[in-house]
């Protein structure tokens, strides 16, 4: 189980007005990790671009960091998905985009395609900053799920390096597990004491995963267990934005079939509405 898991950061650069704040996003984690970080531009070279994006990173410069500029035309979803498999990035970092005048902020058409097809992980920002924003509340996934003990063994990673002090596991627990109709007094005892066991029976699951991660990483962060029944995706998604976590980690989702379109699964509901900044781990 790696306890370092991003080597290598790739962000598709684009000459827009959030250019200088992606490039900071980007450089900053770049740092945070000990990552080569790509920076991708769909487009020519040019001595003019690369000056540009030099100018930009130069406060980096102390920092050391270790960065490529990746030139490639063609289409923006095959350039960056290619990119990031010639290059083997661990980590693509994309923008969200804010609905007009509205407060919400969800994954574009050309960001969606790449998370839907990418094979590292992927981070979505939704507000992008040249001046840091502490990190200091990680909500990450405890679904019962074969990549659950990778993914929580990387939030504490995360969570080191970007120093933040409190994480929430999430055990989203689907209702029809309590297998009790309600319809009096006693069956909705019965329901509740149904309900009490599975969130027993899944926070000894997860405190067995944490178990298991380096102390190193355990120690001086507040670790709470928060079991949620509801809809998987809706429920944890909600739950990130009413804690105001800083960052929601999720499972990548395992191969996408025919149905899994038709019938949306956890992860696209996140998509739909990002609740704060996503980390879909693979």
């Amino acid at each position: 189980m790696s306890l370092k898991p991003f080597k290598s950061i790739g962000i598709g650069v684009a000459y827009s007005p959030n250019l200088k704040a992606n490039l900071f996003e980007a450089a900053r984690l770049s740092v945070f990790f000990g990552s080569k970080l790509y920076l991708i531009h769909v487009g020519d070279n040019s001595e003019k671009k690369i000056n540009m994006l030099s100018i930009i990173l130069k406060s980096f410069e102390k920092d050391n960091l270790d960065y490529e500029v990746v030139f490639k035309s063609g289409d923006p979803v095959d350039v960056i998905l290619s990119t990031s498999e010639e290059k083997k990035i661990d980590l693509l970092i994309l923008g969200a985009v804010q609905r007009e005048r509205i407060l919400k902020y969800y994954v574009g058409s050309i960001a969606r395609k790449i998370t839907r097809q990418a094979k590292c992980s992927i981070l979505l920002l939704i507000k992008p900053s040249v001046k840091r924003l502490p990190c200091k509340h990680i909500v990450v996934n405890g679904l019962k799920d074969p990549k659950t003990e990778q993914t929580i063994t990387s939030a504490f990673y995360v969570a080191k390096q970007l120093k933040s002090n409190k994480i929430t596991i999430v055990e989203e627990i689907e209702q029809d597990e309590v297998h009790v109709k309600v319809d009096d007094d006693k069956s909705l005892r019965r329901a509740n004491i149904a309900k009490e066991r599975i969130k027993l029976r899944e926070n000894s699951r997860v405190k067995e995963i944490i178990s298991h991660i380096p102390e190193a990483y355990t120690k001086n962060i507040t670790i709470k267990l928060q079991p949620i029944f509801g809809k998987r995706g809706y429920s944890i998604g909600h739950y990130a934005q009413i804690s105001r976590a800083d960052l929601l980690i999720m499972n990548g989702p395992s191969k996408m079939t025919f149905w899994d379109r038709l019938f949306p699964h956890d992860i696209e509901h996140i998509l739909t509405e990002l609740p704060t900044d996503v980390l879909i781990l693979q």
